[in-house]
This record gives C-alpha cells, structure tokens and sequence, in this order.
C-alpha cells in the first residue's frame, strides 16, 4: 500500500506540476495580452492628443481666417457708407438748387403776373 501511495502521490504531484505549469503559461499569456492592449491605448491615446492638436490649430486658423474677413468686410461697409453718404449730400444739394431756382421762376413769373415786378427785371415768358 506504500507504493500504492507514493505512485497516488507522484501522479498527483504531476498533475498539479502540470496545472501549475499550465496556469502559469496562461497568466504569462494574460499579462502579454495585458501589455499589448495598454501600448495599444497608450498609442491610441497619443494619437487622439495629436489629432485634437490638429484640430485645434486649424479651428484656431479658421477662426483667425474669420475675424480677418469680418474686419475687412465692416471697412469696406464703412467705405461704402462713407461714399454713399456724400453722394447722396451731392444729390440732396443738387435738388435742392434745382428747387430753388424753380420757385425763383413761380415768384417772377407771379410778379410779373400781378404787376409786381420791377421794371428792370425781364419776363419770364419773353425770350431774347
């Protein structure tokens, strides 16, 4: 029975060689797996700071780019206002004028009508 149990022993403590040895690769492999996954998030992760980087200078140029093109387009505005503006102030003075010389004519033309004219002033109705 002694050697009955030293073999029940012996195969025995094969077997747990053999299962420790077996757990011991495979906690080998979960760790490799492990280191693997972890570069491949440590480079993930790079990769999402550096494209965010981009992303972040081009919506800074964009940006830039804009507020460029606004300040342009408000000085051309005010360029605009500004001619526009003495435009019409031209306009306005020439209408202005022009009325004026017309309600000149209505008022020589009245006098003249009534008798009121001065002798020295022409008709308007007569043309030289």
């Amino acid at each position: 029975m002694a050697e009955s149990s030293r073999e029940t022993a012996k195969t025995g403590k094969e077997k747990i060689g053999g299962l420790l040895q077996k757990t011991g690769d495979q906690i080998k492999e979960m760790a490799q797996v492990t280191t693997d996954a972890m570069k491949h998030t440590a480079i993930g992760t790079a990769h999402a700071a550096a494209v965010t980087a981009v992303a972040k200078q081009k919506v800074a140029g964009v940006a830039q780019d804009t507020k460029e093109k606004a300040l342009q387009m408000a000085e051309s505005s005010r360029e605009m206002a500004k001619t526009g503006k003495e435009k019409i102030g031209g306009i306005l003075q020439k209408t202005g004028d022009q009325i004026k010389g017309m309600a000149q004519v209505i008022v020589d033309a009245m006098k003249h009508t009534f008798g009121m004219a001065d002798t020295d002033e022409d008709d308007p109705n007569v043309t030289d």
